[in-house]
């Protein structure tokens, strides 16, 4: 997953500045203790970060 589809992904669950935030502040124990935007710049792969968030964000599978 390209991280220009993830970003789209997320501003259409969570809204563009939620997802922003969320992006930017939430901090995720399974992400090794990283945001979003950390765990990006790190290299984790963007689908792993989709995961996480779905996974805390209990987003449902069809929109996963």
């Amino acid at each position: 997953m390209r991280i220009t589809v993830f970003r789209k992904m997320m501003a259409e669950e969570f809204g563009e500045i939620r997802a922003d935030m969320l992006a930017r502040d939430h901090v995720f124990s399974v992400l090794g203790n990283r945001t979003v935007d950390q765990a990006l710049e790190a290299g984790l792969p963007a689908k792993e970060v989709w995961r996480a968030v779905c996974d805390a964000f209990e987003v449902p599978p069809e929109r996963r």
